[in-house]
């Protein structure tokens, strides 16, 4: 009888133990598995804008820069989400006319050749003097 009794408890918990280790089993891999192609993914496929290279200082030296207080499209710069001051001069992103504190623009160019707000693509014509700025 203490025999029977003895069985009828360790029984149930050995078998919940078994299962118990293979559900580890099978979580610890799948989370292998899963942190394997996320690391190959991001190795194999850049992301979208990644390759792209910033401007060099001599582009950054073309871009039109104004004081603080003629900024038009509002006097926040979003690199470092700070005010622009009205004495402060301010580096204006030609097309879209966003503008930033220069040290946060050229800090962002050098290495984006986009607009930090909108995206616009900075093109190449602004750089190479061969077209006039406004051909109208």
């Amino acid at each position: 009888m203490l025999f029977a009794v003895f069985l009828a408890l360790f029984l149930p918990c050995v078998g919940m133990s078994v299962v118990f280790v293979v559900y580890m089993c099978f979580f610890c891999h799948a989370a292998t598995t899963t942190r394997q192609q996320q690391s190959s993914n991001n190795h194999q496929e850049p992301m979208k804008g990644i390759n792209e290279k910033g401007l060099s200082s001599a582009q950054l030296d073309k871009l039109p820069k104004v004081p603080g207080q003629e900024l038009v499209l509002g006097n926040d710069c979003a690199v470092c989400l700070d005010v622009i001051d009205k004495e402060q001069v301010a580096r204006i992103v030609p097309g879209c006319n966003h503008g930033f504190h220069i040290e946060c623009a050229d800090t962002w160019l050098s290495k984006h050749p986009v607009c930090p707000i909108c995206r616009s693509k900075l093109e190449t014509e602004l750089f190479d003097g061969t077209t006039e700025s406004n051909p109208c």
